[in-house]
């Protein structure tokens, strides 16, 4: 009965593979949770929340013996590596200090910013914190995510819109969103807006076909990947 599920934690297991990949033994692995989230927090605080804002959508970790192999995931690849791949070292040995372990970064390309619901997300959020009109704003997204490919999109922004005294929900649907079908490739994602007025949430559900078939941008998103030094010194 009215029960709302992550569309993206409702998938994994089954056709979405888990954003952290490793095994520990049980005497680890609470140490080994804390340690992905501490390097996600800094990943976002030092490249979402600040500018030149590099927009990263998602953080994958996998651990081996000896390294723990960090992958970002961002529409601007160039803002992350920096002149000569100077940002990226910075950031790898600030992780290092944090974690204290052997890390290697790896950056990877959205091609398509516009089919990527946490990207979706955190522009509308930045756009309302400068006092944007926010139907205007969630109009624009939507027709830009269906020019863009997607078969549907559904925004949903709640809090005190507009300044208003009462806090309230305004929604967008373009398309369809077939929540219930887990062959249904459905991108989610959550932003929050930190107004003078309060907090305003954004979530975003973004449909782009079925698992299988190609997607929209497929002829452009062959992943560009920036290996840590071995780019550096081609």
């Amino acid at each position: 009965m009215g029960q709302k599920v992550n569309p993206h934690g409702f998938r994994v297991g089954i056709t979405e593979d888990w954003s952290s990949r490793w095994y520990a033994p049980k005497a680890a692995y609470a140490e080994f949770l804390i340690e992905d989230l501490k390097i996600r927090r800094y990943v976002d605080k030092q490249l979402n929340r600040r500018p030149p804002y590099a927009a990263v959508a998602r953080v994958e970790i996998e651990r081996t013996r000896d390294e723990v192999k960090v992958v970002l995931h961002t529409a601007r690849p160039g803002l992350v590596i920096g002149p000569k791949g100077a940002e990226v070292d910075k950031l790898r040995e600030a992780l290092e200090d944090l974690v204290e372990r052997k890390i290697s970064v790896n950056i990877v390309e959205i091609r398509a910013p516009d089919l990527d619901g946490q990207l979706i997300a955190e522009g509308i959020a930045e756009q309302l914190k400068k006092r944007g009109s926010f139907r205007r704003i969630l109009k624009q997204r939507c027709d830009a995510a269906m020019s863009a490919g997607a078969k549907g999109i559904k925004i949903k922004v709640s809090g005190r819109l507009g300044g208003a005294e009462m806090a309230r929900k305004e929604t967008q649907i373009r398309g369809s969103i077939p929540l219930h079908t887990l062959q249904a490739r459905v991108d989610y994602g959550f932003a929050q807006s930190f107004t003078t007025y309060g907090a305003i949430g954004v979530k975003v559900w973004l449909y782009t076909g079925r698992y299988g078939e190609e997607l929209p941008d497929e002829g452009m998103t062959a992943s560009k990947r920036y290996q840590g030094k071995k780019m550096k010194r081609a």
